[in-house]
C-alpha cells in the first residue's frame, strides 16, 4: 500500500472503531472485527474496499485452510460490517463462506462425579463453592464474582451480575444450597 492509502485506511479503521463503540459491541468483538480487517489487508496489501467478490473468494479460501471455522466466522462478520457501517455499501458476498453449524453441549458432571468432588474436597468454603456453582449453574467467573449480598435468603434466589453477554440474572437458590452458605458464614463472620 502506498502512503496515500495507507492514510486513507488509518482513517476509516479509526471511523470503524467509534461506529463499533457507538453500537455497542464489546471490546472482544471490537477487538476480533479489527484483526479480520488488519488480516484481510496484509493478505492483499491494499484498500478493502478494492476488492473484488473473487478476491474475497480466494482470501476466505485460504483462511478456512489455514484457521478455525470460528475464526472463518468472525472474519467474515467483521468485513461484513465493515462494507456496512464504513463504506456505507452492501455486502454482495455475504455466501462466499458458511461455516457449518456445530451445536456442542457443555460438559456437566454427574450427580456421582459431584459427589465423588465433594467427598475428596476437606475445606468447607470449597465444599459450599463447589456446591453453590454446581446447584445454580453457575459458570467459574459468575461463581467467582459473587457476594454476601448478592444472596436473597428470603427469596431464595441469588443475584448474578454481568453474566454471559453482560447480563443480570435471578437463579432459584435450593434449599441444600442456603444451608451450606448460612453454615459457612456462621463459621466465618
Amino acid at each position: 500500500m502506498n502512503k496515500k492509502d495507507q492514510k486513507r485506511f488509518n482513517e476509516q479503521y479509526q471511523k470503524r472503531l467509534i461506529c463499533l463503540k457507538l453500537l455497542g459491541k464489546a471490546d472482544v468483538t471490537i477487538a476480533s472485527y479489527s484483526r479480520a480487517l488488519r488480516r484481510l489487508t496484509l493478505h492483499f496489501d491494499c484498500l478493502p474496499e478494492q476488492l473484488t467478490p473473487d478476491h474475497l473468494k480466494d482470501y476466505f479460501s485460504a483462511l478456512v485452510d489455514s484457521h478455525s471455522w470460528s475464526t472463518v466466522k468472525i472474519d467474515r462478520l467483521g468485513l461484513q460490517f465493515y462494507w456496512r457501517h464504513v463504506l456505507g455499501k452492501d455486502w454482495q458476498w455475504i455466501d462466499i463462506v458458511k461455516p457449518p453449524k456445530i451445536k456442542t453441549i457443555p460438559d456437566i458432571l454427574t450427580v456421582s462425579e459431584i459427589e465423588r468432588l465433594m467427598a475428596a474436597t476437606r475445606v468447607l468454603r470449597y465444599r459450599v463453592f463447589i456446591l453453590l456453582t454446581y446447584s445454580l449453574g453457575l459458570r467459574l467467573e459468575e461463581a467467582l464474582s459473587l457476594q454476601v449480598g448478592d444472596v436473597d435468603a428470603e427469596r431464595k434466589k441469588v443475584h448474578i451480575r454481568r453474566g454471559k453477554g453482560h447480563k443480570d440474572r435471578m437463579p432459584p437458590l435450593p434449599d441444600l444450597t442456603l444451608h451450606a452458605l448460612r453454615v459457612l458464614w456462621s463459621k466465618h463472620r
